[in-house]
């Protein structure tokens, strides 16, 4: 095995401990999860796009020597080197030449076979050194010294424009970036002597900026964009994160949380596309963390489009990663997923008891009791399993679906049992 071929078989080793199985189900936002997976162990940034990449084998030479030392600290080794020399084997000859034709042969043969390899060891050092040249370490230096801060142009306002003020004079990289959230498309190249940015925010939520330098991130910085009270927007359901806001006063009907196709058509949403429907909330402030906590609720959803399987989302944004919950009908189990300490997927994992009749009144709740999140279907414990480890607060929650949803009750508490949001 080549160290090419050790680059692509480490990162399919990745995605099995990840959950994920088949890489030709992976979606880009499969291969974003990957990257911050990764990032979260070696503090190294490698986009989802080019995990993509080395996992399929689409490259022509070895990666940065920063990528294979943040693939090798995934493993818990210090640098790739240590790593690859972990997984170093003694390659074997496939068969042994008789002694009788080697004599046969005679020194011809011996001179002839010396001169090959020769030859063949040259061109193994000139590519070893051009390889060594090329994937040399971007080294960074002074990153303590990068000066990273932002101001909302409006309080809560969507859109809403963010204006970061920065300073990398001082540091020494090939290459910098503001990067607005976590997705790595909403990436801005900056450069040294200018000092300002701006850049748009289309959705609310507790969003974390970042600085970074060649691939490594340097400095974070928190954007919290809250909403007055609900906030609905669509979605194209295909590769548009441009959302369509939904304005409306009267979303609670008989003391239930939704929306109709009529008040859709009248923000000029396209209903014949296949979009999904964002129901968000973000408060101010936030006081119960997502180790501890309790969300109940009651919830349908109508289609607004012929579906072969609607579902419910139900997620909870917790300081800059989310626990979701993605529930449909049974026939489609294979479409349901969960995203605890990692995605599990549906066509990988028998998920079948997180199914229901999506069209009816359900009672879904979500209990995390020391990071161990357990899921209740109608008063049923669903499924269990441990969540993140880092301790955050839980900063809103949203229902999401392919349909509209109803929302009847929703309570979340702290682990005093003390609501801190109680109604539609």
């Amino acid at each position: 095995m080549n160290e090419r071929d050790l680059v692509k078989d480490v990162i399919l080793e990745v995605f099995m401990k990840s959950g994920y199985a088949h890489t030709g189900q992976m979606t880009q936002r499969d291969f974003d999860y990957i990257s911050s997976e990764i990032e979260k162990k070696s503090g190294i940034l490698i986009s989802g796009t080019t995990i993509k990449r080395l996992a399929l084998g689409d490259f022509s030479r070895l990666p940065q020597v920063a990528t294979l030392n943040a693939i090798a600290n995934y493993f818990d080794y210090k640098t790739w080197q240590d790593f690859k020399a972990s997984r170093a084997t003694v390659i074997k000859p496939e068969f042994d030449i008789p002694p009788s034709v080697a004599r046969k042969e005679g020194s011809r043969f011996f001179k002839r076979k010396l001169l090959y390899f020769a030859a063949s060891l040259l061109v193994v050092v000139l590519i070893l050194v051009f390889f060594l040249f090329e994937s040399r370490p971007a080294s960074i230096s002074n990153a303590e010294k990068a000066k990273f801060s932002c101001q909302k142009s409006t309080r809560n306002d969507m859109p809403n424009t963010v204006i970061f003020k920065y300073d990398i004079d001082q540091v020494h990289a090939d290459s910098f970036f503001i990067q607005q959230s976590w997705d790595k498309n909403r990436r801005r190249r900056i450069y040294k002597n200018k000092y300002t940015i701006t850049d748009i925010y289309y959705e609310p939520g507790y969003h974390i900026a970042k600085l970074i330098a060649n691939d490594s991130i340097i400095k974070t910085m928190d954007v919290h964009i809250p909403t007055d009270g609900w906030f609905f927007y669509a979605i194209d359901n295909i590769a548009n994160y441009i959302p369509e806001y939904i304005k409306t006063d009267k979303y609670i009907n008989n003391g239930v949380l939704g929306l109709s196709v009529q008040q859709l058509k009248e923000n000029n949403i396209d209903i014949t596309k296949d979009k999904l429907y964002h129901y968000t909330y973000f408060p101010d402030s936030m006081t119960v963390k997502s180790n501890n906590f309790r969300l109940k609720t009651r919830v349908r959803m109508n289609e607004v489009r012929n579906s072969w399987c609607p579902y419910i989302t139900i997620e909870l944004f917790c300081q800059g990663y989310f626990i979701q919950m993605k529930s449909t009908k049974k026939g489609c189990a294979n479409k349901a997923s969960l995203i605890l300490s990692q995605e599990i997927k549906g066509n990988e994992t028998d998920l079948t008891a997180l199914t229901f009749d999506v069209n009816q009144w359900t009672d879904v709740e979500i209990v995390s009791t020391n990071n161990i999140v357990t899921i209740y279907i109608n008063n049923k414990a669903a499924f269990s399993a441990p969540s993140f480890d880092r301790i955050k607060y839980i900063s809103g929650f949203a229902f999401i679906s392919n349909g509209l949803c109803e929302v009847d009750n929703i309570e979340l508490a702290g682990p005093d049992g003390k609501n801190v949001y109680k109604g539609q």
